[in-house]
């Protein structure tokens, strides 16, 4: 067998494998050096080694833990009551205000947080039942909230960009600045659904009752204040810094933990109990994250190494001669596709890089195709079976609501979804515009990271262990 096909066989073994329930991190390792092994013999433990220190001794993955310590903190700090019940008063005069209010105070978490489950839980205790009892269609609540909940994948600063940056070898900084107008846009795409369903069909999103819009003009504009205006402030100040160079995503993390840190104190909201609680969760995610990073970059340096990115060029280029254009529909669709039985993670750090090395050949630049693949994979928390977004929110639902209701509310957001990469396909600017106004005379902003793995993979003098010598 050679190796190119050999490639191939290790892919297709390892979506097997993974759809039998076996741990992702640890099949990826096992995978990589067992298909290395037969081909490259002793030297892939050397590859192993080598890849596993260049992936732990890269600066940029420290943002990582720093970013989820930062959401886990803001989670527990009490502040996202208080945001929600401002927002709701503030947009009381509007259709479906309880919806806007949802959906502004998911992207506002979003961005502080990034972590998808924790935003669908806590919005999913905090705001669906609200919504419910204000006689709010469970289809309409349930994908509200979803669809909310999944905004942290998209709108900066989200760990996800961190990792795909690291991969494809992108400044993070970059990536940041052309997910900022596409993710307000998906968020604004929701918004305005949101209030012309409660145009077209009052009775599934009724205005609020008395008791819940009740409230003066400068109780509202102090209930902002007090809510809505630190969280901002924070999370300009940690994505300012990143956007223009002041800070790379480490240093900004840093800081945006510090503040979080600062407002649950002023909010009253720090105990012991919860910085323990936070501290817990974020090393357990920390861990996982890095794992998969270190399986993930094993596994697809051997695969480069066998051939297989030349068989899935020559596949795209030679035997369905695809345009850059069709290049990024049928790469996208794939990604669609693989949302359904894999999570966000295991898209970004195995199947991504197989298309990485072909972005030069059909000349798309890797920042959008990064923003396409954030907006594609907020398809893969709302659509089963696997659907994570729906059953996080099942989880703290009233026993009432079905999971079949969850997902019928969760598919018309997915067309949103869907329509919005459409508007972008047509219109890459609202991408590309920031990043190229602000780094036009600056190529690397602030931030770093990894080499990307080169087309052809890693040639044999690349696979020594690149350690310092034992004294």
């Amino acid at each position: 067998m050679s190796d190119p096909v050999l490639g191939m066989v290790m892919l297709g073994s390892f979506i097997v494998i993974v759809l039998l329930g076996f741990p992702v991190a640890f099949t990826l390792m096992a995978m990589g050096i067992a298909f290395g092994y037969s081909s490259l013999g002793d030297r892939v433990f050397d590859l192993a080694v080598q890849r596993t220190y260049a992936v732990m001794a890269n600066d940029v993955l420290i943002s990582v833990p720093l970013f989820i310590f930062m959401g886990y903190v803001i989670e527990r700090s009490n502040i996202l009551e208080r945001l929600f019940h401002a927002l709701q008063l503030a947009s009381r005069a509007l259709p479906g205000a309880l919806a806007i209010a949802t959906l502004i105070t998911c992207a506002m978490f979003a961005t502080a947080t990034g972590i998808v489950g924790a935003v669908v839980t806590l919005m999913g205790l905090l705001a669906y039942p609200a919504m419910l009892r204000a006689g709010y269609d469970t289809r309409l609540a349930s994908g509200i909230t979803c669809a909310g909940g999944c905004l942290g994948i998209m709108i900066p600063p989200s760990i996800m960009f961190i990792l795909y940056g690291a991969t494809a070898g992108v400044s993070v900084a970059r990536l940041y600045a052309a997910a900022f107008l596409p993710g307000a846009l998906l968020a604004g795409m929701y918004i305005v659904y949101a209030f012309v369903f409660a145009l077209v069909n009052p009775k599934g999103a009724p205005r609020l009752p008395a008791h819940m819009a009740a409230g003066s003009f400068l109780e509202i504009v102090w209930a902002l204040i007090t809510s809505f205006v630190p969280l901002a402030l924070l999370i300009a100040a940690v994505l300012g810094a990143i956007l223009f160079g002041l800070a790379t995503p480490s240093e900004a993390a840093a800081m945006g933990s510090l503040g979080a840190l600062l407002l649950a104190v002023a909010y009253r909201g720090l105990t012991w109990k919860k910085l323990k609680e936070s501290v817990f969760l974020t090393a357990r995610t920390s861990a996982m994250v890095c794992w998969l990073f270190v399986g993930a970059y094993i596994f697809t340096s051997v695969f480069g190494w066998l051939g297989g990115h030349h068989v899935v060029e020559d596949f795209m280029v030679n035997y369905l001669d695809l345009s850059p254009i069709g290049f990024m529909i049928v790469t996208q669709l794939i990604i669609f596709l693989l949302g359904w039985p894999l999570e966000w993670s295991e898209i970004v750090l195995i199947f991504v890089p197989i298309f990485l090395p072909l972005l030069d050949t059909f000349g798309i630049d890797p920042v959008f195709f990064g923003v396409m693949v954030g907006l594609n994979l907020q398809t893969s928390f709302m659509t089963p079976p696997v659907a994570m977004a729906a059953y996080y929110l099942k989880g703290v639902a009233p026993p009432h609501v079905r999971i079949q209701e969850i997902f019928k509310g969760c598919l018309p957001f997915v067309g949103i979804v869907l329509l919005c990469m459409a508007a972008l396909y047509v219109y890459p600017e609202v991408a590309l515009f920031l990043p190229d106004y602000l780094y036009s005379s600056a190529p690397t902003p602030a931030g770093e990271a990894i080499d990307a793995i080169p087309e052809g993979g890693f040639q044999m003098e690349e696979i020594v262990p690149a350690l310092p010598p034992l004294n």
